[in-house]
């Protein structure tokens, strides 16, 4: 029973998102304009479940870079109204469209002629009559046997925000930067921001040798440096080839002797390179894609100025 229930919960709220794309219209565009327009917040509110759900809306906006705050109604009557300036926008979120808490407040907005939107499961309220614009965020039925307790609606309503948060990131032309910017912690913040640099080998512990470097000495670098590879550049110091752990081993199994072999003689063209300033997630992709454990790091003369290896990403946190 519990399988059945389960799977007929995640039914209802699945119909109930779907409904919604039809009524992306010119409703939506105009909420969006509005809130596009916006010079002061975006102010959310709603009570209870619907509470809950226009938190995390504000905090969507406020993540994509549409300043917003969420105003508790029954707080609001009771001196947060004080937050609400005219270069505001108001989203009010109601189920009913009769909440009495939003309705007592909803005077205030309209005196201070602040655009309203109101997403609500009742077009026809009065709620709905008193807003600039109405996004219909109904369902057929929630999921709770009684058809009572917020479920398909609140999951509708949460769609229908993140929604609107979107179309604004779209619309403002937000940018990767910007959002690292909002994100510095945690795992965002690390593949946002952390670059190849942050985490590389640099100066003196880059592996490094010449064409004509033997390899006796090649196998000495390479065990020293630690990284299981070294550089091999011309005498200008771009790069020209790698040599790794990996090659000695399968070069001693074809030749007796390799000892009087040379860095040019068994080194792989073209290795995989990133560019200095590069985020250490995309060197981290270069190297999952390759199934390679360290990849050189590249300045703009084609020099490697480092080196970073599977095990700096792991200890920063990447992989």
């Amino acid at each position: 029973m519990s399988i059945e229930k389960g799977k007929e919960v995640i039914r209802i709220e699945a119909e109930a998102v779907k409904a919604l794309e039809s009524r992306i219209d010119e409703r939506f565009e105009r909420a969006v304009a509005i809130l596009l327009a916006c010079e002061g917040r975006v102010i959310v509110t709603g009570m209870g479940k619907s509470g809950i759900i226009g938190q995390k809306i504000a905090a969507m906006l406020t993540s994509t870079g549409t300043a917003a705050l969420f105003l508790h109604p029954a707080e609001g009557l009771h001196g947060d109204l004080g937050a609400v300036m005219p270069d505001d926008v108001v989203i009010c979120i109601s189920k009913s469209g009769t909440t009495e808490e939003i309705m007592r407040i909803m005077p205030m907005f309209r005196r201070q002629n602040v655009p309203v939107i109101t997403m609500t499961g009742n077009v026809k309220s009065v709620l709905a009559e008193r807003s600039d614009v109405v996004l219909d965020v109904s369902v057929k039925e929630e999921a709770c046997p009684w058809d009572l307790v917020p479920t398909a609606s609140t999951t509708a309503t949460l769609v229908m925000g993140d929604a609107l948060a979107l179309a604004l990131f779209q619309e403002r032309g937000f940018s990767i930067e910007e959002f690292a910017t909002f994100h510095p912690g945690g795992d965002i913040g690390r593949r946002l921001l952390l670059t190849v640099d942050d985490v590389m080998r640099s100066g003196d512990d880059v592996p490094i040798i010449g064409l004509e470097t033997l390899l006796t000495e090649a196998v000495l670098v390479i065990s020293s440096k630690r990284l299981g590879a070294t550089c091999v550049v011309d005498d200008a110091g771009a790069l020209l080839g790698i040599i790794t752990d990996g090659d000695l081993r399968r070069l001693m199994e074809l030749r007796q002797n390799i000892w009087d072999l040379r860095a040019e003689d068994v080194m792989t063209k073209e290795p995989k390179t990133v560019q200095s300033g590069v985020l250490a997630a995309k060197a981290l992709h270069v190297m999952e894609s390759h199934s390679i454990n360290a990849l050189i790091v590249l300045d703009d003369q084609g020099k490697p100025v480092g080196m970073v290896h599977i095990h700096d990403l792991i200890k920063a946190g990447l992989a």
